[in-house]
C-alpha cells in the first residue's frame, strides 16, 4: 500500500507538469525511485496508473466538499467557501492539479469538476429559492460564474508554480474576485449616464 501511494504520489507530480503525453512510466519510476517492475507491478500500463491519479484527486476534493458541507450556513456562503476551498486544493495538492489536466486531455474519463459542480448548482438552487440571489441571478448562469472562477484559479497557478516568480495565493485573490462578483462592479447610477450598456440592452446584444 505504502508503494502504490507513492507511486500515485510521483505520478501525480510528473502528469501534473508534463501532461498525460509527455509523462511516461520510465519517468514516473525515476521519479518515485522505484524499478520499472516496481511500477508495473502495481500498474500495468500509464492510462491505469492516469486512472489511480484522476480517482486520487477526487477522493481529495470529495472529502473538502464534505467537509465544507458540514458547517450549517447559508447556501449562497457554502458555495463561496467551496470555491475558496477548491482554489487552496489546486495550490497544494498535485493530484488535485493533474486530475483537472487529465480531465482536459484524457476524454471520456470522469471529469475533476462532476465532483463538486452538481453540489454547486443543488445550492445555487436552494440560494435562488430563498432569495439569497437577485432575481435575475440564475442559478444556471451563477454556476457557469462558478466554473469561470475556478477555471481562471488553475489557469494562474498553472502559470505561476514551479516558477521563481513571487505570487499572490489563489485563494487570496478568489476572495477579492467574489467581493466585487458580489457587490457588483458598476456604480449606483452609472448607466443612467450613460456610461454603460443597459441591461436590457445586454440582453439584447
Amino acid at each position: 500500500m505504502r508503494t502504490r501511494t507513492a507511486l500515485i504520489r510521483a505520478a501525480a507530480a510528473e502528469f501534473d507538469n508534463a501532461g498525460y503525453e509527455g509523462t511516461s512510466l520510465a519517468k514516473i519510476s525515476t521519479a518515485a525511485g522505484m524499478s520499472i517492475g516496481a511500477v508495473t507491478f502495481h500498474f500495468p500500463s500509464k492510462k491505469e496508473l492516469a486512472d489511480a491519479v484522476q480517482e486520487e484527486g477526487r477522493t481529495v476534493t470529495q472529502a473538502a466538499l464534505t467537509n465544507v458541507l458540514s458547517d450549517a450556513l447559508p447556501a449562497l456562503r457554502v458555495v463561496v467557501d467551496l470555491t475558496l476551498e477548491l482554489a487552496r486544493l489546486m495550490e497544494e495538492e498535485s493530484a488535485v492539479r493533474s486530475a483537472i489536466r487529465l480531465s482536459r486531455e484524457r476524454p471520456g474519463t470522469v471529469s475533476w469538476s462532476d465532483t463538486w459542480l452538481p453540489t454547486v448548482r443543488e445550492l445555487l438552487d436552494q440560494a435562488y429559492e430563498t432569495g439569497q440571489l437577485r432575481e435575475s441571478a440564475l442559478p444556471a448562469d451563477v454556476t457557469t460564474l462558478v466554473e469561470h472562477l475556478t477555471t481562471g484559479a488553475e489557469a494562474y497557478l498553472r502559470s505561476r508554480i514551479g516558477t521563481e516568480v513571487e505570487y499572490e495565493s489563489a485563494v487570496a485573490q478568489l476572495k477579492r474576485v467574489w467581493h466585487l462578483a458580489l457587490a457588483g462592479v458598476s456604480a449606483e447610477n452609472a448607466s443612467a449616464r450613460g456610461d454603460l450598456p443597459s441591461a436590457k440592452v445586454l440582453a439584447n446584444d
